[in-house]
């Protein structure tokens, strides 16, 4: 009987997966390892298939000792099958709690795309399942989304998801019918998080009342991955007779542009790739000759006729934007941002600025040292170069290199890690405040 069922297992998840292993098997592939059931059965499929893989396991520290626990199985589990293994801890505690899973997300790709430029690994392979798709489905459509949103989780050439057409279910009788180990993750019991809102409260009454809902979702996901293939290549069409080649950027007319029927939608799918909403875009082609909009890589400059686009500078690109509106941002530092009315009881460290937000006239950006860079340093009168800080301070050449500085036009708000500007700096009268904290990696 043991035998039968683990062959109507097998018959059950087998024709799905095994196309996936021949466009994998060529492939070094980077396996993300949560401990879960979930990645228990992708490792125990890529291991009885022979594929060339390694493991990557993010600890981000949330659960104590069953966080603990979790990465010593998937290491141990590594070691039993003689599987290379990758491990990295995080800390989140500074991150808003709202955005803790964003936070982990961000963080945990960003890494893995670092493997695989330091160990040539030529694809991420990821346990997202067909339960995974319709939770990205409901999320994503319930905000607002388009088109690219409904379609769910993506799969690319670099990033890949074998087990996305596979139910829960499924995954959990091929475990049980193999004898698998996992861990279970006490975090995903509770509703605190939308997507676990979603997965507990949403999704079983939905599929009670309709028994065979994940199949006819999984069709619908097809359908319209067919319509965005269809929709993406019109739009390439159209972009290619308006977007002109020439030296050092590309040059669009506006008059043909603002012509357009659904302006706004066509804007967001040629200029989001560059870093530039549909709204700023639009607002530049209404503004006069000479104003521009500054991506982390490309800047939009309207023109008399035209708009024109082209990358930045190395020096340029050395300036990244800072975005509030997430309350974090991962890359290339990891720093969360706070609004407050009033100033925090407790002492600032060094790893802490308290901002005036009323002060903050222009945008905040990140960027290295220049020369002839000054700023006023809290704790001193007048003002100090940069140069002599560091030199003051002691600073090594790599320090130098290394040290980032948050500024806006007016110049330096903070020596990252080190001291403020005292002009931008808050008080115990500031009631707006901006505060923000370096989570070391």
């Amino acid at each position: 009987m043991g035998i039968d069922y683990l062959c109507v297992v097998d018959q059950e998840l087998l024709p799905y997966f095994n196309p996936k292993v021949q466009a994998l098997k060529d492939q070094k592939i980077l396996l993300a390892h949560s401990g879960g059931v979930d990645s228990a059965v992708l490792a125990h499929l890529f291991f009885t298939h022979a594929l060339s893989f390694s493991v990557a396991h993010c600890n981000f520290q949330l659960r104590g000792d069953e966080s603990e626990e979790g990465a010593r199985f998937v290491e141990d589990w590594c070691a039993q099958h003689k599987v290379p293994f990758y491990s990295v801890r995080f800390t989140l505690d500074n991150y808003p709690q709202k955005n803790t899973q964003l936070a982990a997300r961000e963080l945990r790709y960003q890494w893995f795309e670092a493997l695989k430029e330091v160990f040539g690994f030529t694809a991420v392979c990821t346990a997202h399942h067909l339960n995974d798709q319709l939770e990205t489905f409901l999320m994503h459509s319930l905000r607002g989304t388009g088109l690219d949103g409904m379609v769910g989780i993506p799969d690319t050439e670099t990033l890949q998801r074998p087990l996305l057409g596979i139910t829960k279910a499924q995954l959990l009788d091929y475990a049980h019918s193999h004898k698998l180990a996992w861990r279970e993750d006490s975090s995903n019991a509770t509703t605190q998080y939308t997507r676990n809102a979603l997965r507990h409260t949403v999704i079983p009454p939905l599929l009670e009342a309709l028994p065979k809902g994940l199949e006819g979702f999984s069709k619908t996901v097809l359908h319209l991955q067919e319509s965005q293939a269809f929709q993406a290549s019109a739009l390439s069409t159209l972009q290619s007779t308006l977007f002109e080649e020439v030296k050092e950027g590309i040059q669009i007319p506006i008059q043909e542009l603002m012509a357009l029927p659904h302006l706004l939608f066509c804007l967001h799918h040629w200029f989001s790739p560059y870093g530039f909403k549909a709204t700023e875009v639009l607002k530049l082609c209404k503004a006069s000759s000479g104003k521009r909009c500054v991506s982390t890589s490309h800047q939009l400059t309207r023109e008399r006729t035209h708009l024109w686009l082209s990358p930045l500078t190395k020096t340029e690109i050395n300036s990244i934007p800072i975005t509030l509106e997430a309350g974090f941002i991962a890359t290339p530092i990891q720093l969360s941002l706070q609004a407050l009315d009033q100033m925090p009881k407790s002492p600032l460290s060094a790893h802490q600025a308290a901002l005036n937000n009323k002060v903050l006239n222009s945008p905040l950006f990140l960027r290295k040292m220049e020369k002839g860079d000054y700023f006023y340093p809290t704790g001193m009168t007048g003002k100090k170069l940069l140069s002599k800080y560091f030199k003051d301070q002691k600073y090594t050449a790599r320090e130098k290199e290394q040290q980032w500085l948050l500024c806006t036009s007016e110049g330096i708000v903070w020596v990252v890690g080190q001291r403020c500007d005292r002009r931008f700096a808050a008080d115990a009268k500031t009631e707006d405040i901006l505060l923000l904290t370096l989570n070391e990696k």
